[in-house]
């Protein structure tokens, strides 16, 4: 068992209390503070504390996938962990995206390799060759937009906002149906980039003082001083307006459309840091990939909520989130699982290794490593612990 360093990501759409107060720093800080990460993600790897100072997972792994990852976990993913864990703090929201499936990722990283653009190169859509479907499971209250509403839905918000331009769009889609939602969405983004913005500013001189009508309209007004002339901020009227409780989730297929606009998260993926972007950002967007990765299809999304075994249930192989209250009684780790990422998000408790009693004292905001080799642990104390693994 070993204590993680994990490195915080700065991004403009960060929070300047959220992450250090989880993690025990004066607050507010200097920088907006995004994303804790904990993985072994090339761009931004957790350090191993060791007797002989940090060593990066990636290295650590390295040395012995199986005995940190689990025969089967390091046979099936090549050596490598398969999955992300991160904690989410958007202060302002992050940008509407979709993310790709493997072979997208691969062909898509292939392709920008082949171009000559360095992995940093703010051009790439593909920072990895993996898929990134993604688990975000609120820690306070969380806000979303995610999946299309039902397009009758769109229809009657885009003609009740009353912008000419819009409700010209809306009457086509009425006629369209699902198949319409995606030419609404190719024409909304792939206009020149002057008329995105007009568009823009007349969607928030119209919406200004309305606030008060509808939690949409409320969202326009916000995002429309987040991002003056983003034409992104009409998507609350074609997405579904999320609000998750904490403790609640959503889970993220490959090719849904989404954006996160407040709140703290962890959040948990495959090991992967693709995103391709549609608006709400000051970084690339390629309208065209975007829409080739789209799944348009209408409807809620599901609210997930652990189960009976603290999980929380998604079809992906490439990881396993668990809520676990100690306040519930002792908690354990199986001997036969794969590795095991342990991050308190509440209180303090005690990781004990049952074979040699060897403990890690864990507080809110820090996290532990639980290789396969360390066979059986239980969890004590008073409080709340996030277990990021791989299914069984």
């Amino acid at each position: 068992m070993r204590r993680l360093r994990n490195p915080i990501r700065e991004y403009a759409w960060g929070s300047h209390m959220a992450l250090a107060e989880l993690t025990g720093r004066p607050a507010p800080t200097a920088s907006p503070e995004a994303e804790l990460w904990m993985g072994a993600h090339p761009s931004a790897p957790s350090q191993v504390e060791t007797e002989a100072g940090p060593v990066s997972l990636i290295e650590w792994i390295r040395r012995a996938p199986e005995a940190v990852l689990g025969r089967a976990t390091a046979q099936r993913f090549g050596g490598e962990l398969p999955f992300l864990f991160k904690v989410l703090a958007p202060r302002r929201a992050l940008s509407i995206q979709v993310h790709p499936d493997a072979e997208r990722a691969r062909r898509g990283f292939e392709r920008e390799n082949a171009a000559g653009l360095a992995v940093d190169d703010p051009r790439r859509n593909y920072r990895d060759s993996n898929p990134k479907p993604e688990l975000i499971c609120a820690l306070g209250c969380f806000t979303a937009l995610c999946g299309f509403r039902g397009h009758i839905e769109v229809v009657e918000g885009l003609e009740r906002l009353g912008v000419p331009r819009l409700a010209a769009a809306a009457g086509e889609l009425r006629a369209g149906g699902e198949a319409g939602i995606a030419r609404l969405v190719g024409a909304l983004l792939a206009r020149d980039a002057e008329e995105r913005r007009s568009l823009a500013d007349e969607v928030a001189d119209v919406v200004r003082g309305r606030e008060s009508e509808s939690p949409e309209l409320a969202e326009i007004a916000e995002l429309s001083r987040q991002y003056p002339g983003d034409l992104g901020i009409v998507f609350p009227l074609l997405l579904n307006l999320v609000e998750l409780a904490p403790g609640e989730a959503l889970f993220l297929g490959t090719g849904e459309i989404h954006a996160y606009l407040r709140g703290v998260g962890v959040e948990l993926m495959a090991n992967s840091n693709n995103v391709l972007r549609g608006g709400l950002t000051e970084k690339h967007v390629d309208v065209l990939e975007l829409l080739d990765t789209l799944t348009f299809r209408e409807g809620p999304p599901k609210v997930i909520e652990p189960g009976e075994d603290a999980s929380y249930s998604t079809p992906t192989p490439y990881f396993r989130l668990e809520r676990l209250d100690t306040a519930s009684g002792r908690v354990t780790g199986d001997a036969d699982r794969g590795v095991e990422i342990l991050l308190c998000t509440s209180g303090s408790v005690h990781v004990v290794r049952e074979a040699d009693a060897q403990e890690i004292d864990l507080e809110r905001g820090a996290s532990a490593l639980a290789p396969s080799a360390a066979g059986a642990y239980r969890i004590e104390g008073a409080g709340v612990v996030h277990r990021a693994g791989v299914p069984h």
